[in-house]
């Protein structure tokens, strides 16, 4: 993420409060947790060998 696209808002005494962030970087954030979020409910699902996969997809 750039840091030029993130503006933030402080109080009276310099402290950050609040951020301002673009809609493309705010929607680009939501993304990233949902994957997240997806890749913890899988956490606990088995895995397959990427040998397995590979060999599955070349033979059809």
């Amino acid at each position: 993420m750039m840091v030029e696209s993130i503006q933030f808002i402080t109080d009276d005494q310099g402290k950050k409060i609040s951020v301002i962030l673009s809609i493309e970087k705010y929607t680009e954030l939501l993304e990233d947790i949902e994957d997240l979020r997806i890749a913890l409910e899988r956490n606990h699902e088995d895995t397959i060998p990427f040998d397995d996969v590979k060999k599955e997809l070349l033979n059809g």
